[in-house]
């Protein structure tokens, strides 16, 4: 991976983008298919699986932990489960490169496992936030070592983990599901209460799969001891992947593209009630329900945008989604104003601020402010920027190139493999110029 860590992209200006595609599969829930169908009795079909590195990650982890899974090929894998106490202890630390996903869910379903184990990661993933998760993982009795509470984290084995019922600090799905995911081996009832909604398809797939899960208002609960039934998945387009062409029609005159398959889970949705609040011209069609997750084909065709104050109600909704909504906010008329955002800080960069300072340097009047930013609409230029190894923020800035005045270098752009393989070569099939270079 390091040695790749000097991609660049050259992206000319203009054009725009037409035509009918389908994204890369979704990540979080193939994430969870290879987690749980790992965990279940008998042989989970999956299609649709998204082949990029951090699932991969997954995946390979629970190779090394003895799960016999085979695939994947051309989106198809085959889980032959071992049930939830069949793993067996890895011979070496689990690497799980620049997936803080599999890395904050795997906290919670390794700490009720017979066995010492430790989760490292990449530079990238080594420098992010892992108390969020081992704070409350110890109140249900799990003993984690951490480096300043950062990777690697070391699990040690208990005899059995402890129900708890825990209020959310901040509105986080990966916490949610690593706590839902220890209380599967925990005795008695553990119950989460989110403060705002959260993706839900920890939730979803775990019920799929015939273990009960009940939600009351706010709160998730699921009691331990269970079993899983294995399943066939089948893994819809990656709404955060899809978000770039949405992004890309919304700013391009003319645009007018059809993303297939897309997975429009109600939790998920942020950017397309966020594109329409700001005159974003979204159709979707073709709604139907595949494995407990909603899919449909979103058509967007240009039309201009006006800048908007983002509904704070919105911000967990979309939170993966922002550093492309902040190129679609430069492109509008007006100001957009994000609030309640500060979960941006703790990604794969300060998505807040990495945005901002590529704006500027672009000419975009951008604030970044402690929980959010200000962009006042205007003409994007060109020049540098830096993703900071951040593969969302190095997709933002390929599409912005697209009302760019001329061209836009992109640096340190290796981890887009991560989330969208092959994004590239479908950018410049449906009208983008990015010139992808080593150096």
């Amino acid at each position: 991976m390091s040695s790749e860590a000097s991609k660049k992209y050259i992206v000319h200006p203009g054009g725009k983008v037409t035509g009918k595609v389908r994204v890369p599969g979704d990540k979080s829930i193939s994430h969870r298919s290879i987690m749980l169908g790992s965990l279940a009795e008998g042989t989970t079909e999956v299609t649709g699986f998204l082949e990029g590195e951090d699932a991969l990650a997954t995946l390979a982890v629970f190779r090394g932990m003895g799960v016999d899974i085979i695939g994947p090929d051309k989106g198809k894998v085959t889980i032959h489960g071992v049930g939830m106490h069949g793993l067996k202890a890895p011979e070496t630390a689990l690497n799980l490169g620049n997936s803080g996903t599999s890395m904050r869910l795997l906290s919670g379903l390794l700490a009720g496992q017979g066995f010492d184990v430790t989760m490292t990661g990449d530079k990238s993933l080594s420098s992010r936030p892992m108390k969020r998760v081992t704070d409350p993982l110890a109140l249900m009795g799990a003993k984690i070592d951490t480096t300043d509470g950062k990777p690697p984290l070391i699990l040690h084995k208990t005899s059995s983990l402890k129900a708890i019922h825990y209020d959310l600090p901040m509105a986080s799905a990966q916490v949610k599901s690593c706590l839902l995911l220890a209380g599967l081996y925990a005795e008695g009832k553990t119950s989460v209460t989110e403060p705002a909604p959260t993706r839900d398809h920890t939730e979803r797939m775990l019920q799929g799969m015939g273990y009960q899960v009940e939600k009351e208002g706010s709160t998730v609960s699921l009691v331990g001891g269970g079993k899983l039934t294995a399943t066939n998945i089948d893994v819809p387009a990656d709404i955060s992947s899809a978000t770039f062409f949405m992004v890309a029609a919304a700013i391009a005159p003319g645009s007018d593209i059809t993303l297939e398959h897309v997975g429009v889970n109600p939790t998920r949705i942020g950017v397309i009630n966020i594109l329409r609040e700001m005159g974003a011209n979204i159709t979707l069609t073709n709604e139907k329900v595949t494995g407990g997750e909603p899919v449909a084909d979103i058509r967007i065709q240009y039309a201009p945008l006006k800048g908007i104050r983002i509904p704070e109600d919105q911000v967990p909704l979309a939170i993966d989604e922002f550093p492309a909504l902040f190129i679609a906010a430069a492109c509008a008329e007006g100001q957009t104003v994000l609030t309640g955002a500060e979960e941006l800080r703790v990604k794969e960069s300060d998505r807040i601020q990495v945005m901002a300072d590529g704006l500027t340097t672009l000419g975009i009047d951008a604030k970044s402010t402690e929980d959010g930013i200000v962009i006042n609409g205007g003409v994007i230029g060109s020049g540098e920027v830096d993703s900071h190894s951040d593969h969302r923020i190095a997709m933002s800035f390929a599409i912005a190139g697209l009302q760019a005045g001329g061209s836009i270098q992109i640096n340190d752009c290796a981890n887009v493999a991560t989330s969208f393989p092959g994004f590239v070569d479908l950018a410049n099939k449906v009208g983008l110029q990015i010139e992808e270079i080593d150096g």
